[in-house]
């Protein structure tokens, strides 16, 4: 039977038997940092997103760290929600000033369609919706974003922060995937570590991180739908309390196949 080729972004093939390969090998390194030096080394137009969660920032870190050249060579995308803490949104300015304003980069930050607060939000897509329609609201707050960063910036591959001890679908994470839908490759360096190793690297490196972690909040997306953690529950039990979803959606494209395929819902 013939092997699965996946087209992806500027003109890049890969075949099953070369994920299952890649994944393999990857599974025998002996650290995220050996991880990132094979990405950077395999996957040109390689960008990293992150939302600024423990697990992202560890890998800026480590990204710089593996640098001598004094540039930015893995620039940094940011999904502005419009409906972030405003803790976060330090964190992402204390993030800039440190990593990469020092290496003449900046951080490339998209927002949803069309607005640029949350109040014009409202008054564009109503009040709530998250609560209304809320496959509506993650496709117009992150995957559309998201994928617009994609295509303008022309990215091959993304480094994501996810890991397996998250749970839920993350808990079968492979270091290497194909994101069909936007015909991308992700990564995910850091998928063997617990939330726990994360931690240690970022108070041995002093690398700087959202405030709310230290009231509670150990993974941290937009301000209403997120929660404090209780001693003894997983580290997302704070996200979409009281429900069955674990996901937003950005990594989950395959939701919103009737939005990408085609324009985005009317408002």
């Amino acid at each position: 039977m013939a092997t699965k080729i996946y087209k992806l972004r500027n003109d890049i093939s890969v075949t099953e038997e070369q994920l299952q390969h890649w994944n393999h090998a990857l599974s025998r390194m002996d650290s995220p940092e050996e991880i990132l030096k094979w990405a950077l080394a395999t996957f040109p137009h390689l960008y990293q997103t992150t939302a600024c969660g423990l697990t992202g920032l560890a890998t800026i870190d480590m990204l710089a760290r593996l640098d001598s050249t004094g540039r930015q060579v893995v620039p940094l995308i940011f999904i502005d929600t419009l409906h972030h803490f405003p803790q976060t949104l330090d964190l992402l300015k204390r993030v800039e000033e440190r990593y990469y304003k020092p290496r003449n980069s900046a951080i490339a930050v998209f927002t949803p369609e069309g607005v640029s607060s949350e109040a014009e939000f409202a008054a564009k897509h109503g009040d709530f919706l998250w609560e209304k329609e809320d496959d509506k609201y993650d496709f117009l707050v992150k995957v559309e974003p998201a994928r617009r960063a994609y295509e303008s910036l022309k990215v091959t591959a993304v480094l994501t922060g996810r890991r397996k001890s998250q749970g839920g679908a993350r808990s079968a994470l492979h270091f290497v995937e194909v994101d069909e839908l936007n015909g991308i490759v992700k990564i995910n360096p850091l998928a063997n570590w617990d939330f726990q190793q994360v931690k240690q690297y970022i108070d041995t490196h002093s690398v700087p991180y959202n405030e709310l972690l230290d009231l509670g909040y150990k993974s941290i997306g937009d301000y209403h739908s997120t929660q404090p953690v209780a001693d003894g529950e997983d580290e997302r039990a704070g996200r979409w309390k009281g429900q069955t979803k674990t996901e937003c959606g950005i990594h989950e494209t395959s939701r919103f196949a009737q939005f990408l395929t085609n324009e985005s819902p009317a408002s």
